[in-house]
């Protein structure tokens, strides 16, 4: 259901290669191109290189709450990375890993099998030599890149990083470019 001017929030399912704004300077796509109603902005945002949800409001105090790390709102992301990491590697990732702009906060890591995504486009580049897998990581805080300089930290780059879920919101039932009001 796509009308409804006196919602405020929208979920949208950034595909991988969209600026999460309105407009562009360099010719990539951006969110102009989704028919998202007027008047509703980001939340937060997602690398161009990243993928999931975003979500969008005209709510001010809401879009403050969503972003104000005081307030601690979860992220999960799906992340396939680079080998399989060991459970010494999860340790790391989930107590608080050494970045240049000093230590992460603690997070939430597990291995999980790979999930049912939609393919992206283009593809991850396969190489015969290097397995991948999955990870899912819930941060409470939100610097930029920070999953993928996380995965790098620990050896295991990031291949292809998905927002699953803010806080109670998710993607489910939507696929790339699809939104829906809540």
């Amino acid at each position: 259901m796509k009308s409804g001017a006196k919602r405020s929030t929208v979920l949208f399912y950034k595909p991988y290669g969209v600026l999460s704004q309105f407009t562009s300077s360099d010719g990539h796509p951006s969110l102009s191109g989704f028919g998202l109603p007027k008047g509703v902005y980001p939340a937060g945002r997602l690398d161009l290189d990243s993928e999931g949800l975003l979500l969008l409001t005209r709510d001010g105090e809401f879009q403050h709450r969503l972003t104000d790390p005081r307030f601690e709102h979860p992220r999960a992301y799906w992340v396939q990375v680079e080998n399989i990491p060991s459970e010494d590697s999860l340790k790391r990732l989930a107590s608080g890993v050494l970045l240049k702009d000093g230590k992460t906060k603690p997070a939430s890591v597990r291995a999980i099998p790979e999930p049912n995504l939609p393919p992206r486009n283009p593809p991850i580049r396969f190489r015969r030599n290097t397995p991948t897998s999955w990870l899912e990581i819930v941060l409470k805080e939100g610097r930029n890149h920070q999953v993928r300089r996380m995965t790098a930290a620990v050896g295991h780059p990031t291949l292809r990083l998905v927002r699953v879920r803010i806080g109670d919101y998710s993607l489910t039932g939507l696929l790339p470019g699809d939104w829906k009001f809540v």
